[in-house]
């Protein structure tokens, strides 16, 4: 996080007992350290800042995927219903269906392409197999007789014109249910690609966040760090403006004391003067240095 190795300790006994000089320079260590960690500190910010930008944009990516896929989904359902409707529509024209033929009789016995195929297999045998008259005779029969089943059964059919158009309208409609169907898996297959880019966007976004958490934290120890040395460098220079008050009162008292010492040799000559006694150049300046004379 911060190399704390790198940073500068201040201590009670530093501020009370190191000298002048050697708290100039604390002051300066401090100073260089505090500007480092608040560099360090501007570009964990902004790499924080940029890594939520990111984490912005892949949850608006998710939200945009969300939104295709529910929309799919409720074209999906239309489908869907129109599908279900169609399919019970088809189911009733195939209902009535069965009940015409059921009418019919159409719906008992065997069909037009099996009765076709019967015919040919025994016109086949009647043509390749030596029988005898009796049973050549009794072949003939059943081969006629099928020949007029087979043409009562198509008369049948060819004459009911409703059966056709209904038969036709069913699987028109069953086509038709079919297409909507298509549809519906097309669309649903759509639907969840979006729902699977959407989780994934979902899950970069929460990588991105935690990478930016981690980020933030780092911003705060850098911050923290600096602050602290911002804080011990302003005590240092607190010290030292206390350092420079005393100094100048030790001065000041050094000057008063000069000064008290200065006036009292000179009221000393002067009283000399006053007895009568002669003084020298040096004394009549000292007399006029304390304005005695």
């Amino acid at each position: 996080m911060v190399d704390e190795a790198k940073n500068i300790e201040l201590t009670e006994d530093d501020l009370e007992n190191k000298s002048k000089g050697q708290l100039i320079k604390k002051a300066g260590q401090l100073r260089d350290r505090r500007n480092e960690l608040n560099q360090m500190a501007s570009e964990r910010a902004s790499k924080r800042d940029e890594l939520n930008a990111k984490t912005r944009e892949k949850v608006d990516e998710a939200q945009e995927h969300r939104e295709k896929r529910d929309e799919l989904n409720e074209k999906v359902q239309e489908h869907k219903e129109k599908r279900n409707e169609l399919n019970a529509e088809a189911n009733e024209l195939f209902d009535k269906v069965e009940k015409l033929k059921s009418d019919m009789e159409l719906d008992e016995g065997k069909d037009l392409e099996e009765l076709e195929e019967e015919i040919e297999q025994l016109e086949f045998k009647q043509q390749t197999e030596v029988l005898s008259t009796e049973e050549e005779r009794e072949l003939i029969e059943k081969i006629e007789a099928k020949r007029e089943e087979y043409a009562d059964r198509k008369e049948k059919l060819d004459q009911n014109e409703d059966l056709e158009e209904l038969v036709e309208e069913a699987e028109e409609v069953r086509s038709e249910a079919s297409q909507h169907h298509q549809k519906v898996t097309e669309l649903a297959d759509k639907a969840q690609e979006h729902h699977n880019q959407m989780i994934e966007a979902y899950r970069e976004a929460d990588d991105i966040r935690d990478e930016a958490d981690e980020m933030h934290e780092k911003f705060v120890d850098a911050q923290e760090a600096a602050d602290q040395h911002h804080e011990d460098f302003v005590r240092v220079q607190k010290r030292l403006r206390e350092l420079d008050k005393k100094e100048e009162k030790q001065r000041k008292s050094a000057r008063d004391k000069k000064k008290e010492e200065a006036k009292a040799e000179a009221e000393e000559i002067y009283q000399k003067f006053k007895e009568g006694e002669t003084l020298d150049t040096e004394d009549l300046m000292k007399l006029q240095k304390t304005g005695l004379l």
